[in-house]
């Protein structure tokens, strides 16, 4: 588990946040504890909550840190885009509820809160990190299985209880909620077509090879299968991106503007970071000047993107007109 790095005096405030970015969230030293501080396990202070799920943005975001003083908060880095993304928050869902206010979660969409997403140094989406006493903790990136979820909470109380945070959560109206419970639920959603289970299965365990197989699979059978070429969009980027260091990403795309590999690259993880416009931008500005081996692949990839961010998404229209005017 990450060390807490020292809380700097400017963290505060939407702008501020921003300042995080260039500090390593791992760096640093542990926060001492202070004269309260209790040992993992032992119980602290009830906080009065309206839930255990939140939504933070970039303008509400001082509250949390306000809370993390008391009680752990877990922040969900995500995006709608993104089905991994949809997949790992049902997860943290489950798991958080299981805690019984231990941990707090927050969810924070990337495309609407660029400062957040910067702050925490979202390199691709799903990310998880958490903050305590004010501080951020980095913990883990991508749809990873409940069981690691649950082991890397687990360490992440017991850093928490070490710095004296130790309360929990007191939902307010829990009984009422309870009653709720009882009554009927509402009926399963339908289950997945079996390429598209197994294609989720594999992401859960990084496996990205096996989910490009599962969705090929599945558009092979199916050439309409809308869902299953959006999969596929999303979990090649992954695979892309998976164990690349964001800031060999962007030094080789500094130091090689005319290196369409590593264009391709930052375009990558310019939009993984929910910089559609930026990833757009860049790939569309050097399609002029490339042969017809390298437009056919920034064409690829932008299609690719169209898919991933949604092909009514304005953003989407106005690169898709641009592109046209590019090819014809």
């Amino acid at each position: 588990m990450s060390q807490i790095p020292p809380n700097p005096a400017n963290l505060r405030g939407a702008v501020d946040l921003s300042s995080l970015v260039n500090r390593a969230m791992t760096a640093g030293q542990p926060a001492a504890a202070g004269p309260g501080a209790s040992e993992p396990g032992e119980g602290g202070a009830a906080v009065p909550l309206p839930s255990l799920y939140f939504e933070g943005t970039d303008a509400n975001f001082n509250d949390f840190l306000d809370l993390s003083m008391t009680v752990p908060v877990v922040v969900d880095l995500q995006a709608e885009w993104a089905e991994p993304s949809k997949q790992l928050s049902a997860v943290l869902d489950r798991v958080v509820k299981d805690y019984d206010g231990r941990l707090v979660l927050v969810r924070v969409d990337v495309d609407a809160n660029p400062q957040l997403a910067q702050a925490f140094q979202a390199q691709s989406v799903p990310a998880v990190s958490a903050v305590i006493g004010g501080r951020p903790v980095q913990l883990f990136a991508g749809a990873i299985p409940e069981q690691q979820v649950r082991d890397v909470f687990e360490q992440l109380l017991q850093l928490a209880a070490q710095n004296g945070v130790t309360g929990r959560a007191v939902v307010e109206g829990a009984a009422a909620d309870d009653e709720q419970d009882a009554e009927p639920a509402e009926a399963a959603p339908e289950p997945l077509p079996p390429h598209h289970a197994e294609a989720y299965e594999a992401i859960e365990r990084g496996d990205y090879q096996a989910a490009i197989a599962e969705y090929k699979t599945a558009i092979a059978q199916d050439p309409r299968d809308a869902m299953a070429v959006a999969g596929l969009a999303q979990v090649s980027l992954l695979a892309r991106l998976d164990g690349a260091s964001m800031d060999e990403i962007r030094s080789a795309a500094a130091q090689g503007p005319d290196d369409l590999d590593a264009q391709l690259l930052v375009a990558d993880l310019d939009l993984s970071g929910g910089h559609v416009e930026d990833a757009f931008d860049r790939l569309l500005t050097v399609f002029p000047n490339l042969d017809a081996a390298g437009r056919e692949a920034v064409r690829s990839r932008i299609l690719d993107y169209f898919e991933i961010v949604g092909v009514d998404d304005p953003r989407v229209v106005k690169a898709r007109a641009r592109l046209a005017s590019l090819l014809y």
